[in-house]
């Protein structure tokens, strides 16, 4: 059997490939064990600058898979509480993950799928991708992704997307702040590859690493105690060796090689 997760590298960058495009790349119990050792792996690695969550065959990810979820609706609370956490935990991990990470959305990108791709830094989609959250077409409750995509969009445009359930085409979600970008689908591949070369080679990597996890712990706080934590922050990047290679470099008129 095929692993349901490839993971390959160029350079320092990272590929995570979700690899059941006959399934539409949908999550099931496999996948997501996969995915959290993949994510587990690559942030321990001080090899890898930056991740790219990809996938095979023309769905990004339709969700979860339909044998898994009827599965599911046949296990106990304490079985579906396990597996729950199991999601939850592999879907932190991606939103923090310490080096940036790039969606690259190609077809749709439904209910979990949507979940993992709104829970990386940055989302490259192809003209013909879809967004959504359907769940509540089934019965469902979009409960894990809720926060990442509040988090993303703001709490009004959530309630339209999470309340109704509609899928939107890859402009519309550009508007809606869930994509960043949108690309001709063969240009896809090149442009995804540009940014990650740039994440890879032109930014410090302790500098971005310490800037995701600024941006994590201050999501939550006021205005006051946000930026009593940034100025603490402040302090102990001026500190750091990247700090001082860089202002080295950029006062010597020096090319900076990260």
């Amino acid at each position: 059997m095929a692993d349901s997760v490839v993971i390959s590298s160029i350079d320092s960058i990272l590929l995570i490939s979700l690899n059941r495009p006959e399934k539409r790349n949908a999550l099931d119990a496999d996948m997501v064990r996969e995915l959290q050792s993949a994510l587990d792996e690559g942030a321990r690695d001080d090899a890898v600058r930056v991740m790219v969550l990809m996938s095979e065959g023309e769905a990004f990810c339709a969700g979860a898979d339909l044998a898994y979820l009827t599965a599911l609706g046949e296990a106990s609370t304490l079985e579906n509480a396990a597996d729950s956490l199991q999601l939850m935990e592999m879907m932190y991990a991606l939103r923090t993950f310490p080096k940036p990470v790039i969606a690259k959305v190609q077809g749709p990108a439904l209910a979990g799928g949507c979940g993992l791709a709104i829970a990386c830094d940055i989302v490259v989609a192809s003209e013909n991708a879809s967004f959504g959250f359907p769940e509540v077409r089934i019965g469902f409750v979009p409960a894990i992704v809720m926060k990442l995509l509040t988090d993303r969009v703001g709490t009004g445009i959530a309630r339209e997307l999470l309340l109704r359930g509609n899928a939107v085409d890859a402009d519309t979600a550009q508007q809606l702040g869930l994509v960043n970008y949108v690309v001709d689908p063969d240009d896809l591949n090149s442009s995804v590859e540009r940014l990650a070369f740039e994440f890879a080679q032109k930014v410090s990597p302790q500098a971005v690493r310490m800037t995701k996890q600024l941006l994590l712990e201050t999501s939550s706080m006021d205005l006051a105690g946000a930026m009593r934590h940034a100025a603490a922050w402040n302090a102990i990047a001026r500190s750091s060796d990247d700090f001082r290679t860089g202002l080295g470099a950029f006062l010597g008129k020096q090319k900076i090689h990260w």
